[in-house]
């Protein structure tokens, strides 16, 4: 096994670099007003609705008083992907959702962004709070590079137990680095964060990949424990004639290349269709339209109302100029060649199916060519049920692992796991909040044979 520590460089020439910070940050002034307009409410609902619990108030406190230094301790104690989660949490809906203002009728208080405020101070200023615990000899291997096993590694080491994160691709960070839309989170913001959390120590092997460069029966019997972080796999295919067309792509795969990818271009692309309903397709849209694409159609298969996306991102599309085309199901990727266009039927509810959910009736005579040079398939990514229920006692339930909810360890007493593979597919909040879980429930096992519920952290 490869003993080089790596440390991914950010190259120069990304498509990304032309999308503009859809929420810039605050002033100095824009904060500390910002800051005191917090009512700092006894029974605070934005800490409720937090996965990882951050103490919402007191960093706002602090950052009203001057004490900016402390409120990035406050947010990264307990979460230490705080400076990610800043810009790519969905707050509308989580802590600055359920802020008191809202019942005023009034603006919510900018939580995500006085996060952002506090932790680039910190990282700014080369602040180092933390630093690794007492060895305790103990070794863990955490596969896969991204927010769960980063949060993870992070609170191992603070724990003091060496851990070492290997990462198929040659870029850390998972989908904060590659997959998260440029107007959110940029690459280099993405790295910045996975070099604060390895200078605790942590190790990261890029370019290892679990079954090809590292045999799995090898690494558990290196290892003391190993934690699963592997997230979730490639784009899904919607399963329409032409979707392997050259200019049909997946919305994932298509995202890293605009994020990582030097030259990558949209040459000639002047119409795009996104198929899709949830909040991936719903990113993809508005980085198209960013990136000068004149005409961008969102092609869902149901109404508004069944979308998974969140309804702020839909409105910001609108008004990005974004058309959407609901009832609308993809039939075929046209094209002689490379992709013209993308054939659809319009379509309406039908008489629920077994699970209770309305079925999707097509109507006759209503099918329409919509153009595009560009098709993205946005319809989810595939499971990693394979690689992960190969693992000796690890149960894999519809495509996620099953863990214990208190410790994060799965069937076999010597694997936990956290993130979009345990939970399907959620928020980096989600992630980092379920990657600590687990790190402390490995801590306990380490040290007493089995986990331990001596703490509380809340998955929501």
């Amino acid at each position: 096994m490869t003993q080089t520590t790596t440390r991914s460089a950010v190259p120069a020439n990304r498509l990304e670099q032309h999308i503009e910070d859809f929420k810039p940050p605050l002033s100095d002034a824009q904060a500390l007003a910002e800051s005191h307009r917090c009512l700092y409410c006894y029974d605070a609902p934005c800490v409720q609705a937090c996965p990882t619990e951050i103490n919402i108030p007191e960093f706002i406190r602090r950052i009203a008083t001057g004490n900016v230094r402390g409120a990035a301790k406050t947010i990264l104690e307990a979460n230490i992907l705080g400076h990610s989660c800043a810009r790519v949490c969905p707050v509308e809906v989580l802590c600055a959702g359920s802020c008191v203002y809202n019942e005023k009728e009034e603006p919510p208080i900018m939580i995500g962004k006085l996060q952002r405020y506090a932790t680039e101070y910190a990282y700014e200023k080369g602040i180092e709070f933390f630093k690794p615990g007492p060895a305790t000899g103990k070794r863990v291997a955490l596969i896969g590079a991204g927010p769960a096993s980063l949060a993870a590694a992070a609170e191992l080491r603070i724990r003091g137990h060496e851990t070492v994160i290997l990462e198929g691709r040659s870029v850390s960070g998972g989908l904060n680095a590659t997959g998260v839309a440029p107007y959110k989170y940029k690459l280099e913001d993405a790295l910045k964060e996975v070099a604060f959390i390895q200078r605790l120590g942590v190790e990261i092997r890029e370019n290892t990949l679990v079954g090809r460069d590292v045999n799995l029966t090898d690494l558990a019997s290196e290892y003391d424990a190993v934690f699963l972080g592997v997230g979730l796999g490639p784009d899904s295919q919607p399963g329409v004639p032409g979707e392997d067309k050259p200019g049909c792509v997946g919305a994932v795969h298509l995202i890293e290349r605009i994020k990582t990818e030097p030259g990558f271009k949209l040459q000639g692309v002047t119409h795009a269709a996104v198929i899709g309903g949830g909040n991936t397709a719903l990113d993809v849209v508005r980085e198209l339209k960013q990136l000068g694409v004149p005409c961008v159609f969102l092609v869902y298969r149901r109404d508004e109302a069944s979308m998974s996306g969140y309804a702020h991102e839909l409105e910001a599309a609108r008004l990005e100029g974004v058309e959407v085309r609901f009832n609308s199901a993809p039939l075929e990727v046209v094209g002689e060649g490379h992709v013209t266009g993308l054939r659809c039927v319009a379509t309406r509810l039908g008489a629920p199916d077994a699970n209770g959910r309305q079925s999707l009736e097509q109507i006759a005579g209503s099918e329409f060519v919509l153009p595009a040079e560009l098709v993205v398939k946005a319809t989810g990514q595939e499971k990693l049920s394979a690689f992960l229920g190969a693992i000796p006692g690890v149960k894999v339930d519809k495509g996620r692992v099953v863990v214990d909810q208190a410790t994060g360890q799965t069937g076999n007493p010597k694997f936990f796991a956290g993130g979009d593979c345990a939970n399907g597919g959620k928020e980096v909040v989600n992630a980092a909040a379920e990657g600590k879980r687990a790190a402390r429930g490995i801590d306990a096992f380490l040290r007493h044979g089995a986990p331990n519920a001596d703490f509380h952290v809340t998955i929501k």
